[in-house]
């Protein structure tokens, strides 16, 4: 009977020790923004497993429209625009639970600018890009409170689409890593602009940085290193690459990631380990060009092409770099996809996330 006992005590053991341990860092805050014109309701939270590809719902808000938000350095603060093609147009403060998920608002501010599609905060600063009204919107914090409107940028128009460039638009803006600058991309400008972020006095300058005609500027991102900037072209489909040098920019190469010219560029990253380099198409076959990154001299080599759901709009990489997760808007859902690291290219999981209009992926970690 004794034997009998001690045997499955150690079964039980050793059951217990195969058992995979989810490790602390192992699981990852995750946030997703929505268009709300369906049946979602707004920001929905997850505790993501980045070793598994697993994820657990935690909870929603309530805000029409969140299409872009942002953590804070210490991930207890969301900040989220509400892209309104009227008056309502702003972004929220929103503080963040990190063992629940609870979101709860602590105040918004209206952006004086329609259809705010991008935001970025440095901690003290918040910056929206307001995509139909061609501005960008710039708010002092206190206490992660929106505080105030401190600068309001417009952009320019007259490229060559006499459709889509009719009007200006700024589509995203963004902090350098040093904090001296912000640039914005002016998509119906064919520029990239550059404001001096450390003027605090009502002059401020802002220096254009041309790119080619018809590209349509969208989203960058900077190299680790910050010697070079990547930035996506809706227009043209095309990387552009930039050397970048105490805020200023040269481009050395362009290169499309797709063959049909579906003029839907979307969103643009780096892995974390900065060897490879994904960019989303959308309109027509709908999917995320790779490309592996030479990290001597910036540019970039096309190595794969992963088809996806319907209209990619956003997409993002887990911190430790093992999955890419996809927000497809018009298919409801955000694919699960596995790196391979060491070939940077994606493969299909059996993991999904359901949910309605599903426009932006952000992690916290």
């Amino acid at each position: 009977m004794i034997y009998k006992k001690l045997s499955w005590l150690l079964l039980l053991l050793v059951m217990i020790s195969c058992k995979k341990e989810v490790k602390p860092e192992d699981a990852v805050q995750m946030i997703v923004g929505t268009y709300t014109d369906g049946s979602s309701e707004g920001i929905y939270s997850y505790k993501f497993d980045q070793e598994s590809g697993e994820s657990n719902s935690l909870s929603s808000l309530e805000i029409a429209n969140p299409s872009y938000l942002t953590f804070n350095q210490q991930g207890n603060v969301i900040y989220a625009v509400s892209e309104l093609n009227d008056e309502n147009a702003c972004v929220y403060a929103i503080s963040y639970d990190k063992q629940t998920g609870e979101m709860k608002v602590i105040n918004s501010m209206n952006t004086h600018g329609t259809d705010p599609c991008y935001v970025e905060t440095n901690g003290d600063k918040v910056l929206t890009a307001n995509y139909s009204g061609g501005s960008m919107s710039e708010f002092l914090l206190k206490k992660n409170a929106l505080d105030s409107v401190f600068t309001l940028a417009t952009g320019s128009w007259g490229g060559p689409d006499t459709i889509r460039q009719s009007e200006p638009h700024i589509h995203c803006a963004r902090f350098t890593s040093d904090g001296k600058y912000i640039f914005m991309t002016d998509f119906s400008g064919d520029q990239l602009l550059r404001l001096d972020n450390q003027r605090t006095d009502s002059v401020r300058v802002f220096k254009p940085f041309n790119v080619s005609l018809g590209t349509g500027p969208r989203h960058f991102v900077f190299s680790k290193d910050n010697q070079y900037m990547y930035l996506m072209g809706e227009l043209s489909s095309k990387v552009t690459v930039l050397k970048y040098h105490e805020g200023e920019l040269e481009i050395i190469q362009e290169i499309s990631t797709d063959t049909i010219n579906a003029r839907g560029g979307a969103d643009i990253h780096l892995s974390p380990d900065g060897k490879f380099l994904y960019a989303s198409n959308r309109l027509k076959h709908d999917g995320i060009a790779i490309f592996s990154v030479d990290k001597k001299t910036g540019k970039i080599k096309k190595i794969g092409y992963q088809e996806t759901g319907v209209h990619p709009r956003q997409f993002n990489i887990t911190p430790n770099g093992k999955f890419l997760l996809c927000a497809c808007r018009d298919d409801n859902v955000i694919q699960v996809y596995e790196r391979d690291l060491k070939t940077g290219l994606l493969k299909k999981t059996r993991k999904r996330i359901r949910v309605d209009k599903p426009v932006c992926v952000q992690f916290y970690k």
